[in-house]
């Protein structure tokens, strides 16, 4: 099963790091953000990603390119005809096709992009730049126990600031750290979907969180699955920072 992940946004809300690179390129613990959301997949057995490119996927091309070499243990001899020694690979068993989407088109255009490379079959769906603790067979599972065309990952993320309860003489009498928000249940960007979601997207202007997944709902074909564990995205250099902390500490959630 392919995993698509989109990765062609201009992430100006991290503006700081995205002005040199994509945003799914910004570093987590040395390592990009895409790479971790790979991993998580790669964990479950889904090694064929379709990567969709967009503002600045020169990078991300040039990335994959030197993969291979990145993470191999390899000698260069110019004195035997320019020889190339592989002595120990470490790259992971991933199949990844990057296809330039497009610098403007939106989430939805992206999608319908690719149809061409996923074909007639169920496939996984991302964004590249949140990271989670899900269990994504689990997740499957879910998706082919309702038989409907699309199933979202949604969560409750914990609001930013503590809230306070007071009385009427404002003495405090309860104080929650950063409890949940409104009891609403949010997109936590982790899809199942059926290739027939592509006959919901028009072009590249759709965004595919507004008319497809609103139609898809009306029509009863759009199934939550709720997850409490860790979620959590990188918005702003804010999240960044809190993330390269949790992977530094050793306790990452969604390492594997």
């Amino acid at each position: 099963m392919k995993a698509v992940i989109l990765a062609g946004g201009y992430g100006t809300r991290i503006s700081e790091e995205s002005h040199l690179k994509p945003k799914p390129m910004i570093e987590i613990g040395e390592k990009p953000i895409l790479w971790h959301i790979m991993k998580l997949y790669s964990h479950y057995g889904f090694n064929d990603f379709v990567i969709c490119l967009g503002y600045k996927g020169n990078v991300i091309k040039e990335y994959f390119s030197n993969y291979y070499l990145y993470n191999s243990d390899v000698t260069f001899d110019y004195t035997n005809h320019n020889e190339m020694l592989i002595h120990q690979q470490k790259a992971e068993p991933w199949k990844v096709t990057l296809v330039d989407t497009g610098l403007e088109t939106l989430t939805g255009g992206r999608l319908k992009r690719i149809a061409e490379f996923i074909g007639d079959e169920t496939f996984m769906m991302t964004y590249g730049d949140g990271l989670s603790s899900i269990d994504l067979n689990a997740l499957l599972k879910f998706h082919r126990s309702h038989g409907k065309l699309a199933t979202v990952t949604v969560t409750q993320p914990p609001g930013r600031f503590g809230s306070m309860q007071l009385n009427d003489q404002q003495r405090v009498e309860a104080f929650r750290e950063k409890p949940k928000g409104d009891n609403s249940w949010i997109n936590a960007g982790f899809f199942v979907l059926e290739p027939q979601v592509f006959q919901y997207i028009e072009g590249d202007r759709t965004v595919f969180e507004q008319e497809p997944l609103e139609r898809l709902a009306s029509e009863g074909h759009l199934m939550g699955y709720p997850f409490e564990d860790f979620w959590h995205p990188m918005d702003t250099l804010r999240d960044k920072n809190y993330l390269d902390q949790l992977w530094k500490s050793g306790n990452a959630p969604w390492k594997k």
